[in-house]
């Protein structure tokens, strides 16, 4: 992955993180939140790949669409910590990579205004 976006590389690394955390998750919350979360993470990284080959006046749109996904995992995350799914180390990892995603799609963003 080393030609790719440093922004979809840091989404391949979240999903590496999440799915080895969700292995350990139990059954009830693997199949549930667990599952959303990974959907999530796996449509933003679909979402980044559309952007990336987006015609400049279609990408805007895309990243907004993956900030709102990106804004929507966060949220699962962090309940998945108050319902104890995961541990607060667990939760400090997985919304660090959430956090620098999300700066880099800022980033993104603006260089497009």
């Amino acid at each position: 992955m080393s030609d790719d976006l440093p922004i979809l590389q840091k989404m391949y690394d979240l999903y590496k993180v999440f799915y080895q955390y969700s292995v350990h998750l139990p059954k009830k919350d693997r199949f549930g939140i667990g599952q959303r979360c990974e959907n999530q993470i796996l449509d933003l990284i679909e979402q980044t790949i559309k952007a990336s080959k987006s015609r400049r006046e279609d990408k805007q749109a895309v990243l907004y669409d993956i900030s709102l996904k990106l804004d929507t995992l966060k949220i699962f995350v962090r309940l998945m910590k108050e319902v104890r799914a995961i541990d607060l180390k667990q939760y400090t990892l997985l919304q660090g990579h959430i956090n620098e995603i999300g700066k880099m799609l800022g980033g993104w963003i603006k260089s497009m205004n």
